[in-house]
């Protein structure tokens, strides 16, 4: 039966539309689209960070066992509290806890639905109105979607390239204002394969400090460090100004779809809790989802299980595909490299368009790309750095190896005429 034309009063919201769009996944979607479907060359994929498809970048039986066991002991079937299940929540603070000054204990750490979900919480608790949040640029995209949805202002700091990346303090000082709640900082970096040194930290620290901040430590990809710089993180600088470290076992273990994270105070003066920053955590994830309660179990398995050859297999891998990144796309005039990853699973490289035909921006490279030769990589506008690419390294060697090859026969052939 027809039903009667009328006003309803309900509709879509048109927040939604934009901050999806500016995600990475909004980015890929649109890319992906362009696949020429025709082209019987395979599909290579060099725009995200899950290299769990690719048979070098399986993660250990400890942890697949540690699931298994903790299915099939049928005592985790149950709802688990907001905060997360003790005994997890005990082996993530021992597990954080190396070469710490200040201890963190089980009440430190809150549980979340992978890493997504910790950002997701520390804007929540964190924005109000007329305040704003200090963001890298490049970096990850997730925080720009979730501040917006939220009316917490975006200020953007830059990373510099010809620095290493790191991070533009006097930048820093400039923009932040009386409203600045927090300063966020991605270490090892995503998408610019940096690692912070001590040094670089401790200036972060005391500018945090200075301006009255807290520090956001995104360190989804923790000690995944390959380089000559060695993982620092930011929590061991607690006393100094209060930090938020956002993790998972997402990337370090190779199971991004598992969804199990976390949020974590380093806060020795307390400062948080004066504030109300640590009831507001309490509180959200009291009206929010959790991680499933048998991931949550396995959790101290995982942990305490996996062996350290399985770690020395990955950055063994990762360190082999950094260099077959950096290498290729020194072969290639028109990608220019600054400096060479010695973190994470992906590089940044400039675009040069004046070397170029018939490439208008970095989004056009990127659809064309994918159009001719059935690549996938991420443009630099997506990360907020236009006419930039952020290229994943972390798939099979042999593939990456083919991917770089028809990235470079695509800039040959829309390569301007001398």
């Amino acid at each position: 039966m027809e039903i009667e034309a009328k006003r309803w009063g309900f509709r879509g919201k048109q927040e939604l539309n934009a901050a999806s769009a500016s995600t990475v996944r909004g980015y890929l979607n649109q890319i992906i689209a362009r696949i020429n479907k025709d082209n019987s060359s395979s599909v290579i994929r060099l725009g995200h960070g899950d290299p769990s498809h690719f048979p070098s970048f399986k993660t250990t039986p400890a942890a697949e066992d540690a699931i298994v066991d903790a299915l099939r002991s049928a005592k985790h079937n149950c709802y688990a509290p907001s905060a997360g299940v003790l005994p997890a929540r005990r082996a993530i603070a021992d597990y954080l806890n190396r070469d710490l000054p200040c201890k963190l204990s089980p009440d430190d750490v809150y549980l979340t639905s992978g890493c997504t979900q910790a950002i997701e919480v520390a804007i929540n608790v964190l924005s109000r109105p007329g305040a704003n949040i200090l963001l890298p640029r490049p970096g990850f995209p997730y925080y720009e979607s979730c501040s917006a949805y939220n009316h917490l202002e975006v200020r953007h700091y830059d990373l510099l390239p010809e620095k290493g990346w790191e991070v533009d303090l006097d930048a820093v000082e400039s923009i932040a204002d009386e409203n600045t709640v927090a300063l966020v900082i991605i270490n090892p970096g995503n998408p610019c394969g940096n690692v912070y040194s001590y040094e670089q930290l401790h200036k972060v620290a005391e500018t945090a400090r200075k301006l009255g901040i807290l520090v956001i430590s995104d360190e989804a990809y923790d000690n995944l460090a390959f380089g000559s710089t060695r993982y620092v993180p930011m929590r061991v600088l607690g006393s100094t100004m209060p930090v938020l470290t956002l993790g998972s076992i997402s990337k370090r273990w190779i199971v991004p779809g598992w969804r199990l994270g976390w949020i974590v105070t380093s806060d020795p003066n307390g400062i948080l809790k004066k504030s109300g920053v640590i009831d507001s955590i309490a509180e959200f994830l009291n009206i929010s989802s959790d991680p499933a309660t048998f991931i949550q179990a396995a959790t101290p398995q995982i942990l305490e299980n996996t062996k350290e050859d399985f770690f020395s297999k990955i950055i063994s891998t990762l360190r082999e595909c950094a260099d077959i990144c950096y290498n290729r796309i020194e072969e290639i005039p028109s990608l220019t490299c600054p400096k060479k990853p010695e973190g994470s699973m992906f590089v940044m490289v400039k675009l040069n368009l004046s070397m170029l035909e018939d490439i208008n921006d970095d989004m056009d490279f990127c659809l064309k790309l994918a159009e001719e030769e059935s690549v996938i990589v991420l443009p630099g506008i997506a990360v907020r750095l236009k006419n930039w690419l952020r290229i994943t390294f972390a798939i099979e060697p042999s593939l990456l190896q083919e991917g770089l090859g028809r990235i470079k026969g695509f800039c040959q052939r829309h390569a301007k005429k001398q």
